[in-house]
């Protein structure tokens, strides 16, 4: 008798241990990101600058929208309009869900990116990208606070100039948390498959 009821507990015990061990195993592989997973690395959206409608806004306005954080500036020659162009691509082809996502593209450049030309620049590429701005101080914290970098370059001769800057895509969920980072050389598969992922959670529609 005893020996028996050791055999009944040790096999409870074994189907229990197998039951925590599928569960374990399914949430693990429940999400499988294809870009960099930097949550609880990177802190929460947050910031106050001007909006390319030359009004007011904080982090917290992009609440309940995915966000796609770019720095950038609207002279830049190559990086940031084929940037720009692939998210619209990506935009696209997530067809009704990009409705829930927002690009913001922070200009690196606040001298010459006024907010007219800031709307003008990033319309042309998405109706869901909004160019935002502020004071040198305002975007240096906020690039730093991301850990990107940007610089000036010497002028020309002729008033024009231009500014390195970093060029990874900065994604946040609808809390404002971050989730992910991706580089140029991820592709856009990478992007709407992750982005996807991330607009289907807690879809307000």
């Amino acid at each position: 008798m005893p020996l028996r009821r050791t055999s009944r507990l040790a096999w409870l015990f074994a189907l229990v241990l197998g039951a925590i061990m599928l569960g374990g195993c399914q949430r693990s592989d429940a999400i499988q990101w294809q870009l960099t997973d930097i949550s609880g690395h990177m802190p929460d959206l947050d910031f106050t600058l001007v909006d390319d409608q030359g009004k007011a806004v904080t982090g917290k306005d992009y609440h309940g929208k995915v966000v796609l954080l770019y720095f950038g500036y609207t002279h830049c020659p190559d990086v940031c309009p084929l940037t720009l162009a692939q998210l619209h691509v990506v935009m696209q082809r997530l067809g009704p869900l990009a409705d829930g996502a927002r690009i913001l593209f922070v200009s690196v450049d606040p001298a010459r990116d006024t907010p007219e030309i800031m709307h003008a620049y990033v319309n042309a590429f998405d109706p869901r990208a909004v160019g935002l701005s502020g004071a040198p101080r305002e975007i240096e914290a906020l690039s730093k606070r991301y850990r990107s970098a940007f610089t000036r370059e010497p002028d020309k001769g002729d008033g024009q100039y231009e500014v390195s800057h970093s060029s990874a895509i900065y994604i946040f969920d609808r809390d404002g948390k971050a989730k992910l980072l991706s580089t140029p050389d991820r592709s856009q598969d990478d992007l709407v498959h992750d982005l996807h992922l991330l607009l289907s959670q807690g879809n307000p529609a």
